[in-house]
């Protein structure tokens, strides 16, 4: 996507489906910033991460960092099978150093309820010694790995959910905007950024088949018009219906491009571009 060089950034796109998709992967993605560490973001909704992850070449021993934007099922869950793995690892000695997990603090109970319920006693008994975990207000900032992240709430209208924009190595500005449909008041994180991350349910052409507006969700034509009133460079979509896999991208791209002039990404699971 831009010029590699030693600052630059790789980002794994793991999944690109919404909360039901079959045939792909829930949206998750994995920022890989020099030096070899990673952040995960999300980790969709069961061990299915343990697949993207192999596929995608990305060792846990070098996730340093997990962000969970919020608790719906599809973006939680596979953060507790992560949370298996690593500290199966802390345990038998094949993972150096701590994990931190940055999350709002509904998020933070919901992840420290279930891992309490469900996993071995002796991994939990990890959680605050060597599992971290980083409780994030709306507008608070952090480097992680390098990378200059301020994290904010969205404000959803269904559930507490936090986005983020990140400064990287390369001077890039990114920015997630979380899963649900841009509110203005977080323009103020995200306005002139190189690369706008959005959910797409659909195309705004199938919105009577999809009905994402009753879902609270957005359209490609939608994150269209969002990015470039937020004067976006690049627009990448997301966290789409799974119906349409095999024309998604020229499909989504050509209306967003109706309304955007910027560059467009619709990626496909596993996809990964150099920022």
């Amino acid at each position: 996507m831009y010029p590699e060089s030693e600052q630059a950034t790789r980002l794994v796109i793991l999944g690109t489906g919404n909360a039901m998709a079959t045939r792909c992967y829930n949206t998750c993605f994995a920022l890989c910033p020099p030096g070899g560490d990673i952040l995960l973001v999300d980790a969709g909704g069961g061990n299915g991460i343990f697949r993207q992850m192999e596929a995608a070449a990305l060792p846990y021993e070098r996730v340093r960092h997990l962000y969970l934007t919020h608790g719906h099922t599809d973006h939680a869950l596979g953060m507790i099978w992560v949370l298996r793995k690593i500290t199966a690892l802390m345990c038998a000695g094949r993972y150096e150093g701590d994990l931190h997990v940055h999350c709002h603090s509904d998020a933070a109970a919901l992840l420290r309820t279930v891992c309490t319920l469900m996993l071995p006693g002796k991994y939990t008994a990890l959680f605050d010694q060597r599992v971290r975990f980083h409780i994030v207000a709306d507008g608070e900032q952090a480097d992680l790995l390098g990378m200059a992240i301020t994290f904010f709430d969205i404000h959803s209208t269904k559930l507490r959910q936090f986005g983020f924009a990140a400064r990287l190595p390369s001077g890039l500005r990114l920015a997630c905007l979380g899963d649900e449909p841009f509110n203005p008041l977080c323009g103020r994180y995200v306005e002139g950024c190189g690369l706008l991350m959005s959910e797409a349910f659909c195309l705004y052409a199938d919105r009577e088949r999809f009905r994402p507006y009753e879902k609270h969700h957005s359209t490609a034509l939608d994150a269209g018009r969002i990015a470039a009133s937020l004067g976006a460079e690049s627009l990448l979509l997301y966290h789409t219906e799974d119906e349409t896999l095999a024309t998604r991208r020229a499909r989504y791209v050509a209306e967003a491009a109706s309304v955007f002039p910027g560059r467009i990404l619709v990626p496909d699971d596993l996809d990964a571009y150099l920022l």
